[in-house]
């Protein structure tokens, strides 16, 4: 594994709404130029920056109209070139987000693919071989080009899938996944990650890694074969290269495809969402972190632990206080059950991402659909700096932002909450520096789970010398674990020892050292 990913906190920066620089109501490069230093003292020694690609924004910069121009809208490839020296400068790494499944129809690449006459680009794309003939098990498009075919499609209607070929070709037009077509798009996309780690840039966050091979089998072998080649081919010329993969299986994106990390994502019904939120049929949330909750924490660990366990020796398992495609946490946890939420996100294996805004609990907003955000929109709005025009935003008219502010008058702010001690902001602070001083958080192969029983709300893990202890309930809870020979380093609320076990005061979080 890349050795700085052992203690890398990440913090995910999405770039039209994190800082204006120019006043035209759009985040840019040079405004996250000017914010690195607030970064890194919030504790994150790493960046993950949403796409700042050419493109028509029909999907927030995830419809790619050129890998290697910078748009517009965020500045120019030199302002990109000294965000990397100036994020280097300051001991810190960046990565950008590669889009590898699709590209935007705009793109030249599919400009070419969809003439009738054949080229080198013919078959970059995948195409049937007649018009009539449907992509079946596939959204597709047809009628829309010179070409007599129909195209399939990856995302959106706007987002054509690269050819990385079928793992077990059913039709004519279906190539396999080492057809020199499909090859020739590996070597593209290789091509756009040395560009970029040759520019200065650390890595990828790489966006929907298993969908490249399609027809592929419950562990995408396919993809995995694929992904293993390509990255061992960067490898070779930038062994410090970190990925990180948009999947939540590192059986297969780590053991198989070749990460270092995978995200535990926020799915429906799923672990994280177990934890974060879970609204039954009334409308009511029994997320774990919910002081009146009764869920256990078993509902998180049956799914997380058998994933961890599959992969602990060979890379990381990241969990995310949130991203631009989930409804913010402060949507429904207030302040305390936040500090709860991610005093336990971030004393877990695995590199931590922090989402920007999420370290004051910005909230998630009711908005109207903004390329291609639809529910997520109301997580992407501008960062919230300091009191006054735009919250220092932006110098921009309001008419002229890329989303609307909060108009709460209690919304957070960075301002506000920076000196004072018990704000959420200094919470994240503090206990970011305590994860960097103890050893134990830099080793990720030693989680150990002491107490979780069903039925029961608080629980304790071990990690080396340190122990966890948490509670999320509203009432005192007393667990069999023993505290008495040992040091607290970090709480919220307290533990005291009682009868060779501990008692935890209602929605307390302790971290003791033996």
């Amino acid at each position: 594994m890349t050795e700085w990913l052992k203690t890398a906190v990440f913090y995910e920066i999405y770039p039209q709404s994190f800082k204006d620089s120019n006043g035209d109501g759009i985040g840019d490069l040079r405004g996250i130029i000017e914010k690195l230093d607030y970064i890194k003292e919030l504790g994150c020694n790493a960046i993950w920056m949403n796409p700042c690609y050419d493109s028509p924004f029909k999907d927030a910069g995830y419809d790619v109209r050129d890998y290697k121009k910078v748009a517009e809208r965020y500045g120019t490839l030199e302002d990109l070139r000294q965000l990397f020296e100036q994020v280097h400068a300051r001991d810190m790494h960046i990565l950008m987000d590669l889009v590898p499944g699709h590209t935007s129809e705009e793109h030249r690449w599919f400009a070419a693919s969809s003439q009738k006459e054949p080229n080198e680009y013919s078959e970059r794309y995948i195409w049937t071989d007649c018009w009539y003939k449907r992509a079946e098990g596939f959204p597709y498009i047809a009628g829309e080009c010179e070409r007599n075919g129909a195209y399939i499609l990856n995302y959106f209607k706007c987002q054509p899938a690269l050819n990385y070929g079928f793992l077990n070709p059913q039709e004519s037009w279906q190539k396999p996944i080492d057809h020199p077509d499909c090859m020739a798009t590996r070597e593209a996309m290789i091509d756009i990650m040395c560009y970029w780690m040759e520019m200065g840039c650390d890595g990828f966050r790489v966006d929907m890694a298993d969908s490249l091979v399609k027809n592929d089998d419950a562990v995408k072998s396919g993809t995995c074969r694929v992904w293993s080649d390509m990255i061992s081919r960067v490898q070779e010329k930038y062994p410090e290269i970190a990925l990180v993969s948009e999947w939540n299986n590192p059986a297969s994106a780590i053991g198989m495809a070749g990460f270092q990390m995978d995200f535990f994502l926020d799915w429906f019904g799923n672990g994280y969402n177990l934890l974060m939120r879970d609204y039954d049929d009334t409308g009511r949330d029994d997320s774990f972190f919910k002081k009146d909750s009764g869920r256990s924490i078993q509902d998180f660990l049956q799914e997380y632990l058998p994933k961890y366990e599959a992969v602990k020796e060979k890379g990381l398992y990241c969990l995310i206080t949130g991203n631009h495609d989930m409804v913010r946490a402060a949507y429904n946890l207030d302040e305390r059950e936040l500090k709860l939420a991610y005093a336990f996100l971030f004393t877990m294996p695995g590199a931590p991402f922090i989402y920007y805004g999420d370290e004051i609990g910005m909230r998630y907003l009711q908005l109207p659909c903004k390329e291609g955000g639809y529910t997520r929109t109301g997580s992407r709005t501008p960062m919230q700096w300091e009191a006054g025009r735009n919250y220092g935003f932006s110098d921009a008219d309001e008419a002229l932002l890329y989303l609307p502010t909060d108009t709460d008058g209690a919304a957070p702010t960075v301002e506000e909450q920076q000196n004072r001690p018990d704000s959420l902001l200094s919470m994240v602070r503090e206990l970011l520096r305590v994860r960097r001083e103890q050893e134990a958080f830099g080793r990720h192969d030693n989680l150990q789970v002491i107490f979780a029983e069903e039925g029961k709300r608080a629980f304790a893990y071990q990690r080396d010398d340190l122990i966890m202890l948490c509670n999320p309930s509203g009432q005192e809870e007393k667990i069999p674990v023993g505290i008495e020979n040992t040091d607290v380093i970090y709480q919220i609320g307290s533990a005291r020892p009682e009868g060779g076990g501990s008692v935890l005061e209602p929605q307390s979080f302790v971290i003791c050292r033996k």
